[in-house]
C-alpha cells in the first residue's frame, strides 16, 4: 500500500510503499483511509515535540492519528488509528469508532474531529459550562478556535469574547457566534485595558485558551484583584502555540478566585472518553451534517504529502489529506 512514512525526526515524511498492517487483536479492524487531516498534534507526535511522542521506528512509521475511513462492509466512520492513518490502509481501535452522517462530507468529518476535542473536552469536563456563563477564548482564530467559538454557542454560552490577531478572520467570528473580538495586534497596555474593561462589564466565567505564552500571562493579570470578593474563573489550558512557559505571580493567584487547568492527552477520565465517542462527537457531526457547525479546509493528495507537509493554510483553515 502507499503510505505517509517518517523515517527520522525533523525530516519530511515521504510517500512511499508499505506494508500494509494487521489487526493484532479483537478490539481492532482493518479499514480503508478516506481522509486525514494534518495537526499541530500530528506533527508535533512525528516531530518528537508532542508530550506523548515517541521516536520512528529505524524501519520508519506511518504517521496520522486519526481519520475518516471505510469498513469491509461500506459504512463510513471516524476512527482513532492503531497504525498510521496517512495510508490507504489502518487499523482503528474498534471502540473508538464513530459512524457519520451522510450530509458530512470526509475532509469536513476529517478536520472536524480533533478541533471538537480540542474543544469540547474542554467546555464540558474542564470548565463545566454552565447555560450563560461567559466564555472567552484566546486563540480563536485558528480552526480549533473556530469550532470552539460555536461550540460554546451551542453548550449555552451567554456571551463568547474571541481573541486573535488575523483581523478579518476575527470579524468572521462574528457570524460564527462571537458577542465580542479583541485583537492581540494592540499594545500589551491597550490589550490589558480592554481585557479589564470587559471583565469588568461582563464578569469572564471560562477562558480556553489555545496560546498560553505572553497572552496568557495578560489575561491572566487582568483577572487580578485588590482584596475584594471576585468572580470564580475556570481557566483551561489547551494549546502552547505562542510558548510552552509562562510567569504567574503568587499575588495573582492569591487574589483572585481562579481554577487553573489543562485539557489534553492524559487529563481526561475513561468516562469522559467514553462519552468523547458515544455522545460528544456523533452529536458535533449531526452538527456539521445540518450545517450548524461550519468548517473550512484545503484538501491535496497523499502522494503530495512531503511537498505539502508545511504548507501554510489560509487562517482558520485544516489541511485534509485526501486517500
Amino acid at each position: 500500500m502507499k503510505a505517509a512514512v517518517m523515517y527520522q525526526k525533523g525530516e519530511l515524511p515521504q510517500y512511499v510503499d508499505f506494508p500494509e498492517p494487521t489487526a493484532q487483536n479483537n478490539d481492532e479492524v482493518l479499514v480503508t483511509v478516506k481522509a486525514v487531516a494534518i495537526k499541530h498534534f500530528d506533527k508535533g507526535r512525528a516531530t518528537g515535540k508532542h508530550y506523548s511522542s515517541d521516536a520512528p521506528k529505524e524501519s520508519g512509521r506511518v504517521i496520522g492519528g486519526d481519520g475518516v475511513c471505510l469498513l469491509n462492509d461500506g459504512t463510513r466512520v471516524y476512527g482513532m488509528g492503531v497504525s498510521g492513518m496517512l495510508a490507504e490502509k489502518a487499523t482503528i481501535e474498534k471502540n473508538r469508532i464513530v459512524k457519520l452522517p451522510t450530509g458530512v462530507s470526509d475532509a469536513a468529518a476529517a478536520a472536524l474531529a480533533n478541533a471538537v476535542i480540542g474543544a469540547a473536552m474542554g467546555l464540558r469536563f474542564k470548565a463545566d459550562i454552565q447555560p450563560g456563563d461567559v466564555v472567552l477564548i484566546n486563540g480563536a482564530t485558528g480552526f480549533t478556535g473556530r469550532v470552539a467559538v460555536q461550540i460554546a454557542k451551542h453548550y449555552g454560552a451567554g456571551k463568547v469574547i474571541a481573541i486573535g490577531r488575523n483581523e478579518q478572520s476575527l470579524q468572521d467570528l462574528l457570524e460564527l457566534g462571537a458577542d465580542e473580538i479583541i485583537s492581540v495586534k494592540q499594545d500589551d497596555e491597550q490589550f490589558l485595558a480592554q481585557l479589564k474593561a470587559t471583565h469588568t462589564n461582563s464578569p469572564i466565567d471560562v477562558i480556553i485558551d489555545y496560546l498560553w505564552g505572553h497572552t496568557a500571562e495578560m489575561i491572566l493579570a487582568s483577572l487580578m484583584g485588590k482584596g475584594s470578593f471576585t468572580q470564580k474563573t475556570r481557566f483551561v489550558s489547551i494549546g502552547s502555540m505562542t510558548g510552552d512557559l509562562i510567569q504567574l505571580s503568587a499575588a495573582n493567584m492569591r487574589s483572585v478566585n481562579l481554577q487553573l487547568t489543562g485539557s489534553g492527552l492524559g487529563s481526561w477520565s475513561k468516562d469522559e472518553v467514553r462519552k468523547l465517542f458515544a455522545e460528544i462527537l456523533p452529536e458535533m457531526f449531526q452538527l456539521a451534517a445540518d450545517g450548524k457547525l461550519k468548517v473550512k479546509t484545503t484538501e491535496v493528495k497523499l502522494a503530495d504529502i512531503a511537498d505539502l507537509w508545511n504548507l501554510d493554510v489560509p487562517d482558520g483553515q485544516r489541511l485534509v489529506v485526501t486517500i
